[in-house]
């Protein structure tokens, strides 16, 4: 993972790096890895992956990983600062667009991070 962290070339790079830093921290099963070209997170099955793609926010998108199982519902996600934006069934993203910003979501963030990977495993 280093490597691919010390090559990336993105405008809002240091998101990333505090982004990586929160969701590792959010629970020791956490781990990560490189999938679709980007930082992915996992406990036994992936939950999270970075869309880093536009160049004015990252993206963090959480989906249920490859194995089917029951669909996460807002309702299911404690989520008073209605941070992330509904994708679809079990499928949501999550937008910073600098480090202060994640900073002042932080613990929102880290709560939904925790709700979401209990629906994953």
């Amino acid at each position: 993972m280093p490597g691919f962290i010390e090559g990336l070339e993105h405008p809002l790079k240091p998101v990333v790096l505090a982004l990586r830093q929160a969701l590792l921290g959010a629970g020791p099963a956490i781990s990560e890895e490189i999938k679709w070209n980007a930082p992915s997170f996992r406990t036994r099955e992936h939950f999270a992956t970075m869309h880093l793609r536009a160049k004015d926010s990252v993206r963090l998108i959480l989906h249920l990983g490859a194995r089917s199982r029951a669909a996460v519902s807002a309702a299911s996600i404690p989520d008073p600062r209605q941070l992330p934006e509904w994708l679809g069934p079990g499928r949501a993203a999550i937008r910073f667009a600098g480090v202060d910003e994640l900073e002042r979501r932080r613990d929102a963030l880290l709560a939904i991070i925790r709700a979401w990977i209990r629906h994953v495993g």
